[in-house]
């Protein structure tokens, strides 16, 4: 192959390559802001008209306390630009996660962000797995952070001897979750499959099944 053909697929790859992370992550805002209109009838967020825009569209109240608590003993209260317009178009969003003690936030993955979770109270047995299957974990106390990385399944456990409660960042105003348990078995995986993946027997898959599955 001769060097200018060479040059020229290199220069493709790597044009090909910064249009696939670019198309990967949130756009860069090309305003100031853009406060989604919430009395739109669009599925799409349009800008709320900059005239009408106030400092209250930039302010959020609604993490001072936690939400309701699942059976896993989790609180989660997410902030994004469906509840704190002022976020839209910014690239980021936060939750604020309560547990109770002996609280567990499952395994679970953000495919389009990266998490950085901040304990505010308590103590938290926190980590990640790698794709080699690597567990990075340990237990981190209030003032500490740990990060996530995009799409790796992560998870939490409250050790401690009172409730704690982590506040958790992302680098995507819409980061996604899909919670591993729920997913697997409260999808509608054919049973025969997950016999045969986890080696359950029919009987235990429709327990999980019946647990996991969304009501």
């Amino acid at each position: 192959m001769c060097r200018t053909m060479l040059y020229k697929m290199v220069v493709l790859f790597v044009i090909l390559l910064n249009s696939y992370v670019t198309r990967a992550s949130d756009p860069d805002p090309v305003q100031d802001f853009c406060v989604a209109n919430t009395e739109s009838a669009s599925h799409a967020k349009q800008c709320k008209n900059s005239s009408l825009v106030t400092v209250e569209d930039f302010v959020y109240a609604g993490i001072k306390v936690p939400g309701k608590f699942g059976p896993t003993g989790l609180s989660g209260v997410s902030v994004n630009s469906n509840v704190f317009p002022g976020l839209n178009t910014l690239g980021m969003s936060l939750v604020r996660a309560d547990f109770e003690v002996g609280g567990v936030n499952v395994p679970h993955f953000h495919p389009r962000a990266t998490e950085i979770a901040f304990v505010l109270e308590g103590t938290i047995y926190s980590g990640f797995v790698d794709t080699n299957n690597k567990v990075f974990a340990k237990v981190i106390e209030k003032g500490e952070v740990m990060v996530f990385p995009r799409g790796l399944v992560h998870f939490q456990m409250n050790v401690g001897d009172t409730p704690a409660t982590i506040l958790g960042s992302f680098d995507s105003q819409n980061p996604g979750s899909q919670r591993i348990p729920a997913a697997i078995f409260g999808s509608g995986i054919k049973e025969k499959l997950l016999e045969k993946a986890f080696g359950l027997s029919s009987k235990e898959i429709s327990k999980l099944k019946k647990k996991l599955s969304p009501h």
